[in-house]
């Protein structure tokens, strides 16, 4: 059952002491860092973030319960909130017990309901009456407002990596008004409404826990957890999608259906939905980018697999050295203690651990069968090369081979992406070499992701080990390569000439000749020098090879030498010297190459010809027959005069 478990814990978790009466927990989500404070910080703050990073220790002057406690970015300005009216701050850069200096907040009898720090002295708060943008400047001591705006607030949402604070406004909390945050300066986005499932009663008012804000395929969303009402007749709670832009209007454009009922909670794992259900302990994921059932503005997703559980995580138990290493204890999984933070992070503050929520892609490959849809999911995830290439092997097995329109429309969907990726390399190429010396800064050079699956992984991972299975039909190993080879000209990707060696070696090996003779002189088969050197070496199994080679050569028209080459290594001197005059190259050919080969053919009369017509072109082109020096064709005259006599020889003619 665990190998089709699909979601897992990160193995490396943040490990902080657990909440207590004396030790309170915080978590920021900007810079993804725990904060246990002890005694209100009397006795040592102790903060922990990403993983591979040494904790921050410190301790602060109690003066009350701290209500929030966060780092700028950058953790060198620590802002923490002990009244309802104000935020501390103490510049943490050498001297942690540096003097504090308050700023309160600028609204008559609000209540500041949180903070957000956008930027490494730039923070937001939030009161029940508005939002209050400041800079800090740490070498004064001060706090200088920038911009705030009146609003009636019930909550707010803050996403880290977008800069963007949602505040909640009216009665029922389902107005939601956004502003964007960016060097400086606040931004008020378009207000928009969250529609509310009605009973015969009244409309239920929604609270931050229904929400969460996050980035998926490089787009901001606002997730809307619905709730099932016992009056209504829907079959189940639902999260509604509503796609938050820069500019223009906040639009609905997807709902997730969970069919059931209960507790949930939010992750966003590799531009997946992950919704938790508590009561089953068990998960499910969407994918917004695979198809759905669409009405032209909302689409309508169902979960993408099976329900499943997380994979069972062990806790382990440290003790001291001496002690024998104790049993791991599995860890309660979907627990009532769990809090669950965008994108991907659960943490449990009664067991001391934070986690990071991942995806396992290959338990997924035997849960979608649909090999379209599979490649579709697969394709768009981060880690998905060895994946998709193992994907790949196995429908090309004997134990599980897959029809060849399937594994064509496989091959056909990731050269759609090896092709994005080749037009984006060449217009980034173009675009610096258009530049003429201009600041290239604005040139962002496209990067590879693994999605990008090019010629050389296919040949290495793929398709050079299929052919060298004995179970294959040989018919069908043909027509696999062809396929993918039909797919990269589709796409107008050049194809590499070790692709074309591959079939013919196959063709080869199981003797099809009259096959390879077709793909040839129809030109399925494109011309290169490599496959005609190819072609060359099969002489001594298939004749007619050596002419496939030559006709390639020739329409190479770049190949000349290589063809003149091949002929005096097959000792056929003639045909390479009428070749040389029929391209118009026989002033300038190697009288001692021709010369070199002749004599090795053991025939004096052709050695005769050739040593005559390069005597008459010394004629023709310096009025004189004789060899220069730097002809280095002394031995092959001595060579025509022990054969034939000095009187043979051309005499200069004397004017």
């Amino acid at each position: 059952m665990e190998l089709d478990l699909y979601l897992e814990l990160s193995d490396r978790p943040i490990a902080f002491e657990k909440a207590t009466s004396v030790n309170s927990v915080f978590f920021d989500e900007a810079n993804k860092q725990v904060f246990a404070v002890r005694s209100g910080g009397a006795t040592g703050v102790v903060v922990k973030g990403p993983e591979d990073k040494s904790p921050i220790c410190f301790r602060m002057e109690d003066k009350g319960e701290v209500k929030c406690i966060k780092f700028s970015l950058g953790n060198k300005i620590l802002a923490v909130q002990r009244t309802i009216k104000s935020v501390d701050f103490i510049n943490l850069i050498q001297d942690y017990s540096q003097l504090e200096y308050t700023q309160e907040c600028k609204t008559k009898n609000a209540r500041i309901l949180g903070f957000c720090w956008t930027s490494s002295t730039e923070i937001v708060f939030i009161t029940d009456q508005g939002i209050e943008f400041y800079q800090v400047l740490p070498e004064k001591r001060t706090v200088k407002l920038l911009k705030s705006q009146s609003i009636n607030v019930n909550w707010y949402l803050y996403c880290p990596e977008s800069t963007v604070i949602l505040l909640s406004t009216a009665n029922l909390g389902n107005v939601l008004q956004p502003y964007v945050f960016k060097a400086g300066t606040m931004s008020k986005m378009a207000k928009f409404e969250i529609d509310l499932p009605t009973s015969t009663t009244k409309s239920t008012k929604i609270s931050e826990r229904d929400l969460a804000m996050a980035t998926m395929y490089g787009q901001l969303y606002v997730l809307f957890l619905r709730h099932h009402l016992k009056s209504s007749s829907s079959a189940g709670a639902e999260v509604v999608l509503y796609h938050l832009p820069r500019e223009g209007t906040c639009k609905k454009t997807h709902i997730l259906k969970l069919n059931r009922t209960g507790k949930f909670a939010l992750n966003v794992v590799d531009n997946l939905v992950v919704v938790h259900h508590q009561d089953s302990e068990t998960s499910v994921i969407f994918d917004i980018r695979l198809r759905g059932e669409s009405d032209g503005s909302v689409t309508l997703h169902q979960p993408l697999l099976p329900a499943r559980s997380i994979h069972p995580y062990q806790i382990p138990m440290a003790g001291p050295s001496a002690v024998a290493p104790q049993v791991p204890v599995p860890c309660k999984l979907y627990s009532s203690s769990w809090i669950v933070f965008q994108p991907d992070i659960i943490i449990s503050a009664s067991e001391g651990y934070l986690w990071y929520l991942r995806i396992k892609l290959q338990p997924i490959v035997h849960l979608l069968p649909d090999k379209g849809r599979l490649m579709d999911f697969l394709l768009q995830r981060k880690d998905c090369k060895s994946v998709i290439l193992s994907v790949c092997s196995q429908m090309l097995a004997e134990s599980n081979r897959a029809p060849l329109p399937v594994i064509a429309t496989v091959f056909d969907k990731l050269n759609c992406e090896y092709k994005k990726y080749l037009e984006a390399e060449h217009s980034y190429t173009l675009a610096v070499e258009t530049s003429q010396g201009r600041s290239n800064a604005l040139l962002r050079r496209p990067v590879r992701g693994q999605a990008v699956i090019d010629q050389s992984d296919m040949y290495t991972h793929v398709l050079s080990v299929f052919t060298d299975t004995k179970e294959a039909p040989h018919k069908f190993i043909i027509a696999v390569l062809m396929e993918y080879i039909r797919s990269l000209n589709q796409f107008q990707i050049p194809v590499q000439h070790y692709l074309y060696e591959l079939v013919i070696k196959t063709l080869v090996h199981h003797n099809l000749f009259y096959m390879l003779h077709q793909f040839l002189q129809y030109h399925v088969l494109s011309d290169s020098k490599p496959l005609a050197c190819l072609l060359l070496s099969l002489e001594s199994i298939y004749p007619p090879a050596h002419q496939l080679s030559l006709d390639m050569l020739k329409r190479l028209s770049t190949a000349n030498d290589e063809i003149v080459e091949v002929l005096l290594s097959k000792q056929q001197v003639l045909a390479a010297l009428r070749f040389v005059r029929s391209t118009g190259g026989h002033d300038n050919a190697s009288a001692r190459k021709f010369l070199d080969a002749a004599k090795q053919t053991s025939d004096d009369m052709l050695f005769y010809t050739i040593f005559r017509f390069f005597e008459q072109r010394n004629q023709r082109l310096r009025g004189n027959a004789n060899f220069t020096p730097g002809e280095h064709c002394e031995e092959h005259v001595a060579f025509f005069k022990q054969l034939f006599g000095d009187q043979a020889l051309l005499k200069p003619q004397v004017f």
